[in-house]
């Protein structure tokens, strides 16, 4: 599944980069408005939420009927997210690189672009997109890609959150200079779900790094379980697309 999601969006980048030369985006980007600072709100006291935007999932199928980003995005932050994640993957979640534009414009905290980024195109037209912050996920690269990726990434005042699944990945991401680490309890070999994973990989990630729990949050129990495992946030997608209130779903989860 994940090679699948790879070539998708390599394949989506080189259809954005006949219309859009890289050229152009490096003056977008320049245009653009400063970053916010994705670490810092992550470490603010208490469990943040990653509020996640998709309209659906290659394993779910869809979520929604009526996706909405801005509403999205001012009902996320009035619940009190400390970021928003927005898919840009336009196969697999039916994303797009404008549903981070709207959400970035109704909200003052700091947007991710979620997707499966490769190559440095994804990175300058992320930041001239207005995004805060990146996925880089580690099985996906190899350790010299990752560190080059994760660089390039900083070059443009954003932060990477660097996705792993073992403790194998734990040490690729350290040695890259990550900050900010996920832990996907998500095995996407099979897509089974294992939330002891972040407590199992707190002390090798460190205290002075931030730690993302993330995927299979089903409710407020499970994010206090992730909260006493040592999670900095968690990052909730799913159980708020389908939420009929998500910014009160949200005060749920931070408790």
């Amino acid at each position: 599944m994940l090679a699948t999601l790879v070539a998708d969006a390599e394949r989506q980048t080189e259809r954005r980069r006949a219309v859009h030369p890289e050229t152009e985006l490096v003056m977008r980007a320049a245009a653009a408005p400063p970053p916010r600072d994705f670490a810092a709100a992550l470490r603010q006291r208490g469990l943040g939420v990653i509020a996640e935007m998709k309209p659906r999932s290659p394993s779910k199928g869809p979520l929604t009927d009526d996706y909405r980003p801005a509403e999205l995005a001012r009902a996320y932050q009035g619940g009190g997210a400390c970021a928003l994640s927005v898919l840009t993957h336009e196969d697999g979640f039916a994303g797009s690189p404008d549903h981070l534009v709207v959400a970035r414009d109704a909200s003052d905290v700091p947007v991710l672009r979620k997707d499966f980024i490769v190559d440095e195109y994804q990175i300058v037209e992320a930041r001239a997109l207005g995004a805060d912050a990146l996925l880089l996920i580690v099985a996906a690269l190899t350790p010299e890609r990752l560190a080059e990726l994760l660089s390039y990434t900083r070059e443009y005042g954003m932060e990477a959150l660097v996705e792993v699944h073992d403790e194998g990945e734990v040490d690729t991401a350290l040695a890259a200079g990550a900050v900010v680490i996920g832990v996907n309890h998500r095995d996407l070999r099979d897509f089974s779900i294992d939330r002891t994973l972040s407590a199992r990989l707190r002390d090798r990630v460190g205290s002075r790094r931030v730690m993302v729990g993330e995927s299979g949050v089903r409710g407020a129990q499970d994010a206090r379980e992730l909260e006493r495992a040592g999670v900095d946030a968690v990052l909730v997608g799913e159980l708020l697309m389908r939420a009929v209130d998500p910014g009160a779903t949200i005060k749920e989860l931070i408790g």
